[in-house]
């Protein structure tokens, strides 16, 4: 969305570079941008697909716009410009996007540059959620804008130093030169002179993007060096006083609960142990170091209340979605492709285990750790302590992955529980298990599709998505019901609408509707990458490919033909043409393609694949073999790329999220417990899965902001993986991952299937 410009001077028109922004009273520079709700924000040309007219992306951006003035680039002494990002970084790049954002505007060099994240700010209210690959989007012109009057307050602070007009003067890597004697001054010190007693509004006026000399550049990652030398910090990583190494035993099923515990004393006397205490979790244990809590742990012996996927398993949790499913009406009475598609639970948890700092005293809290929705933590940790908010200080450290995990504050607020009973500052951490085990799933689906057809004409296109239900309450369902009078979706819940402003239809497919239906809110849920999209785009892609078989097409030239949209078919093309589709392949191997909209942005992807007897049951240590993905080519186009270096290595990911997805990756219920424990037996994209052959083509743009990213490409991945396997092996796969029933579990001969405690993470499979 464009944000509100003021007139050109002398003009009764709208200008398209020139904003409003503030300088603020500070002892040194300190700026901010003013914008406000675009004119028509939410108006667009009449279309029956929803997301031309709004979609998730422009719904988070008008709910960050009112309080983008809170927003603030800061001029130091030392030259430096620092800048508190409201956003969390989690891997994705944002810190070094946004530094370039500033580097541009301010013409400082990039390392210069000082991006920091910001402490939970209640009063930015919804411009401190990060998710929905909205961070670029939201805060692009904010940023500028607030970088922007910093320039132009240095360049008159420059003026008055130099003896010279604004207009002579040059601001290059943070020195300004001008003047008769060509003086130099650099912007450090300025920052005192250019700053401002009494808040200012002023206007100022961006640069073109012909003008960009950093935005649209491949830039490294200005964490880059700390990240691979070891000195970036993470929440694990802070030296809080008294913080001691924590973990807590945790029930066998999913939500239990503590009934008793039968030998607190003999634990409390182990080793190193100084607290132990149960909680609502389970039982919380402080020691020394993290192998004593792991030890402490594991020697608990706990009686547990039945928990709430009490008996659950796979079978029976498939039997509730068939029973909640929409209808899709009467059948056609043209002819029609139908199928059903299964989509097992896959685990949202990240690389870097959950983990959170939690020091509660009786008056006040303070708290550190990763999160991507602090404000909403904030609120649930005060009224979980009793505390006013004020009293509650959140600080959001960077994260080692996300991908939706940390949307969810579950490990912030379990710590702050726990410092509360022992009265002590406590540094937790979860067992990688107990995040398989315990944590965020993406749940279990069921997506039936029904699409009629005439001739060479797709007349209808019909989806009925099942889901277990998707947990949303980390802040995106209050946007929903804050803007919900202006959004085109009607008057549905917050899961409906998030469905809707984030699925759209890129192919003229005639009629068409998609349904969401959601059930059993037993289990923990989370928004992982992409949310409904992958399960979605995956299920329509292949009904695609599925009629192009039909009405004797190519199920490329049936796409194209097909698109709705002329990014989306240049993208489509891009794949094609780098990817030499149509060339002639063995037996058992075959190419598979598929696009994906969202975000404004598009994503299509080519992969070929082998499902060769010699491939499928080639030997792997301790992995699961199955189809491998021998080369894939991306073709992506998200408007102006910030950083395309950034962009590439999303995709790279997106691609991994695919293969796992469509491959490997799942959790096994049994029980109402889920058997996987870690890395070892939950199958990500391991290196003998992922393709020797990768080309990312970043495609040219004439859109002049950026649109999504991060998300955008696991959907298309995933469907073009599914294609490929489908037209290698002659049988359309219906359930995802296609292995997943082909895995079985055993414990090891001396451990117990599922252990008292699940942390010990001992289930294997064979």
């Amino acid at each position: 969305m464009e944000p509100e410009s003021v007139p050109e001077s002398g003009t009764s028109g709208i200008g398209r570079r020139r904003f409003l922004g503030y300088v603020l009273a500070a002892p040194t520079l300190l700026t901010a941008a003013q914008l406000g709700p675009a004119p028509g924000a939410v108006a667009g040309i009449p279309s029956p697909e929803v997301t031309e007219l709004v979609d998730l992306n422009d719904v988070m951006t008008a709910a960050a716009l009112p309080t983008s003035n809170l927003i603030t680039v800061e001029v130091g002494r030392d030259g430096t410009v620092s800048f508190a990002l409201p956003r969390a970084e989690v891997g994705q790049g944002i810190t070094t996007s946004t530094a370039m954002l500033i580097a541009e505007e301010m013409d400082v060099p990039l390392d210069r540059v000082r991006v920091t994240l910001a402490d939970a700010r209640p009063e930015l209210v919804f411009n401190q959620l990060t998710g929905a690959s909205n961070t670029t989007v939201s805060t692009y012109t904010p940023i500028r804008v607030a970088a922007a009057v910093a320039r132009g307050r240095l360049l008159r602070a420059a003026a008055v130093e130099l003896g010279a007009a604004v207009g002579d003067l040059t601001l290059k890597g943070g020195v300004i030169t001008g003047g008769a004697g060509g003086n130099c001054v650099g912007i450090g010190a300025l920052s005192e002179k250019a700053a401002s007693s009494e808040p200012q509004r002023v206007s100022v006026e961006l640069k073109e993007r012909r003008e960009f000399t950093v935005i649209g550049t491949p830039q490294n990652r200005v964490d880059a060096l700390a990240a691979v030398t070891g000195r970036k910090k993470f929440a694990m990583d802070l030296d809080v006083p008294g913080a001691r190494p924590t973990m807590v035993c945790r029930p066998p099923t999913i939500n239990g609960k503590v009934r008793s515990v039968a030998n607190l004393g003999e634990v409390r006397a182990l080793p190193g142990v100084t607290d132990v205490v149960a909680v609502s979790t389970g039982v919380a244990v402080r020691a020394e170091t993290f192998g004593q809590c792991i030890d402490a742990v594991r020697a608990l012996r706990v009686s547990w209340k039945p928990g709430s996927a009490e008996g659950k398993s796979d079978e029976t949790v498939l039997r509730e979605l068939r029973a909640a499913e929409l209808p899709l009406g009467l059948p056609p009475v043209t002819p029609s492709v139908e199928a059903t598609f299964t989509f097992h639970f896959r685990s949202n948890s990240a690389l870097e285990p959950n983990c959170a700092i939690a020091d509660v005293r009786s008056d006040r809290a303070e708290i550190w750790s990763g999160l991507k929705a602090p404000i909403v933590a904030k609120q649930a940790i005060a009224a979980r302590l009793g505390l006013p908010q004020s009293a509650v200080t959140v600080h959001v450290t960077e994260g080692g992955g996300s991908f939706g995990r940390k949307l969810f504050f579950d490990a912030a607020l379990e710590a702050a529980e726990i410092s509360k009973e022992f009265g002590k500052p406590v540094k937790l951490m979860w067992h990688r298990a107990d995040d398989a085990r315990q944590g965020r799933t993406h749940p279990m689906a069921i997506s039936r599709v029904r699409a009629a057809y005439l001739g060479k004409t797709v007349l209808s296109y019909r989806q009925r998505h099942t889901s277990i239900a998707t947990d949303l309450g980390h802040g995106l369902g209050e946007v929903f019901t804050a803007l919900a009078a202006k959004l085109p979706v009607g008057d549905i819940g917050f899961s409906e609408t998030f469905f809707q402003l984030s699925q759209s239809m890129p192919y003229d497919f005639g009629v068409n509707s998609r349904l969401l239906s959601e059930t059993d809110k037993g289990f923990n849920t989370g928004s992982m990458r992409n949310v409904y999209s992958p399960d979605v785009t995956c299920a329509r892609e292949l009904v695609v490919d599925r009629l192009a078989a039909k009405m004797g097409k190519d199920p490329f030239a049936f796409r194209r033909d097909l698109l709705r949209d002329d990014r989306a078919r240049a993208a489509l093309d891009k794949a094609a043409e780098v990817g030499k589709w149509g060339r002639a392949m063995p037996d058992g191997t075959a190419q598979g393609i598929a696009l994906h909209s969202e975000y404004h942005s598009v994503n299509a992807v080519l992969v070929e694949i082998d499902c060769r007897p010699e491939t499928v049951d080639r030997p792997i240590r301790d992995g699961v073999t199955g189809p491998r993905v021998t080369k894939a080519v991306i073709a992506v186009d998200v408007g102006l790329a910030v950083n395309p270096r950034g962009l590439e290595a999303q995709m790279m990911g997106c691609l991994m999220d695919g293969i796992a997805l469509t491959l490997t990756s799942s959790l096994h219920l049994r029980d109402g417990h889920f058997l996987e424990a870690s890395w070892d037996n939950y199958f990500y994209t391991r290196q003998w899965n992922t393709p020797p052959e990768l080309e990312i083509i970043v495609m040219p743009t004439t859109t002049g902001k950026p649109g999504g990213a991060g998300e955008l490409g696991v959907a298309a991945s995933m469907a073009a993986v599914a294609c490929a396997y489908g037209r290698a092996t002659g049988t359309m796969p219906t359930r995802f991952p296609i292995n997943h029933g082909t895995l079985s579990f055993e414990p090891k001969p001396t451990v117990p299937p599922i252990p008292q405690s699940p942390s010990d993470g001992r289930n294997h499979a064979r």
